[in-house]
């Protein structure tokens, strides 16, 4: 097929970086998000979503005009949906944007199309919703118009690199869609492109994403083994992963983002009766939170009254999406328990929790302190010196979640040090 328009529905952390790779491949490509303060930054040249790079190709893609962007879908010879697919407080999917995308594009809708879906999604939602969806234009899938699914497969932080090297999984409701599929992705794609079926590509998706969510669930699990037993979880780890087929993962505050928080939610909502380990893992992981809390009123006699400076709020090091992240969790939890509560999120200050003070700066958040709580592993909070840092704050007690301090050089700065899993060196 030939592609010389491609319309990309949803300009998030996947439909952005897609659009502008696409566009500087002398590609026309329609951008489209149903959000005006999106549209409206683009227009101005910004873009909305930190990501290292992503600013510079933007730009290129805008000022060629091979970017265009849109608050509707248009005729072209190819669309991709990337919008969100959240879950619901009693964690089923909500589908209600891909449904939104899809219902959009039918009317734009042309013979010889190729849609494909990039949205994470339950085994089954290309054959079984989107498709009828599209079908409302009269026109037959397989036969009028191609359809395909081809989940994201990159790490935030690293998405320019990732799109581009990272092997693609295609999978078409025919054999006619998967090759479509790989002609439009080859146009950017240098890693492997392994073409399956649509429901096969939405299973590998889940598969890669909950098997992570697992393997988290355990560490944590060692953790408050640890905790309970007075040892230092990361020193049991870097042990045991000395073993030649042992590889313990990092334990944590809890697991947050859009893919591996959420993903096998998906896939115990389409088989309850098939998924207990998966659904136990997912409950470890999202109590995680609640253990750092109870450190935390260890540590400190208590939460109640007690000023805690919480230093970053992102899911994961070094990015600025919030989306599921138990570092917010974790505040949540300690303003419910009394907690006085100062954030600082280097790459989001100005992002507001309820009874929650948002420091602008880091000399701001340390200023009052009783405790400061290491949260997320920003390369900011991990190369801070803790001989400068007694000196700009009253707290003299450290907790660290995420193993990004080295308690000795905080302990000979005069901190009462603290680690998540470390019960070794302070078991009261």
């Amino acid at each position: 097929m030939k592609f010389n328009h491609i319309c990309i529905i949803g300009l998030g952390y996947i439909g952005l970086p897609t659009a502008c790779m696409l566009a500087n491949k002398v590609v026309k490509v329609t951008g489209v998000d149903s959000n005006p303060d999106v549209i409206k930054s683009l227009i101005d040249g910004q873009v909305h979503i930190h990501e290292p790079g992503l600013q510079e190709v933007a730009e290129k893609a805008l000022h060629t005009g091979g970017l265009h962007v849109s608050d509707r879908p248009v005729e072209a010879d190819a669309f991709i949906i990337a919008v969100p697919t959240p879950f619901y407080d009693d964690k089923k999917a909500d589908l209600s944007y891909v449904r939104s995308a899809a219902e959009a594009i039918v009317p734009v809708l042309c013979k010889g199309n190729l849609v494909v879906l990039e949205s994470t999604s339950p085994p089954l939602t290309t054959q079984n919703i989107v498709l009828p969806i599209l079908e409302r234009s009269g026109l037959k899938a397989g036969e009028d118009f191609q359809l395909a699914y081809s989940p994201e497969r990159v790490l935030p932080g690293q998405i320019l690199r990732e799109l581009v090297e990272n092997a693609r999984v295609i999978g078409g409701i025919d054999e006619a869609s998967a090759q479509a599929g790989k002609e439009l992705y080859r146009i950017f794609v240098k890693g492997e492109i392994i073409l399956t079926d649509a429901t096969t590509a939405e299973m590998v998706k889940l598969m890669e994403n909950t098997c992570r969510d697992v393997n988290i669930a355990i560490a944590n699990e060692f953790s408050r083994l640890a905790d309970r037993f007075g040892v230092d979880v990361w020193e049991a780890i870097q042990i045991a992963n000395r073993h030649p087929r042992v590889k313990i993962l990092n334990p944590g505050p809890g697991v947050g983002g859009h893919c591996i928080s959420v993903d096998p939610w998906f896939l115990v909502e389409a088989a309850p009766d098939l998924t207990p380990l998966i659904r136990t893992a997912r409950e470890v992981n999202d109590a995680q939170p609640e253990f750092v809390v109870t450190l935390l009123e260890r540590v400190l006699h208590g939460v109640k009254g007690k000023k805690i400076t919480a230093l970053g709020l992102a899911f994961k090091q070094d990015v600025d999406d919030l989306r599921e992240s138990p570092a917010v969790e974790v505040v949540h939890n300690l303003v419910k328990a009394g907690a006085v509560i100062t954030t600082y999120e280097p790459f989001k200050t100005g992002f507001q929790i309820e009874g929650v003070t948002a420091a602008k700066s880091l000399e701001e958040a340390l200023a009052e302190a009783d405790c400061l709580l290491l949260l997320v592993g920003h390369t900011q909070f991990r190369s801070l010196l803790p001989s400068t840092i007694a000196k700009t704050t009253k707290a003299r007690i450290a907790v660290d979640t995420v193993n990004g301090w080295k308690k000795d050089e905080w302990q000979a700065a005069g901190f009462d040090f603290y680690r998540l899993g470390d019960r070794k060196s302070k078991p009261e």
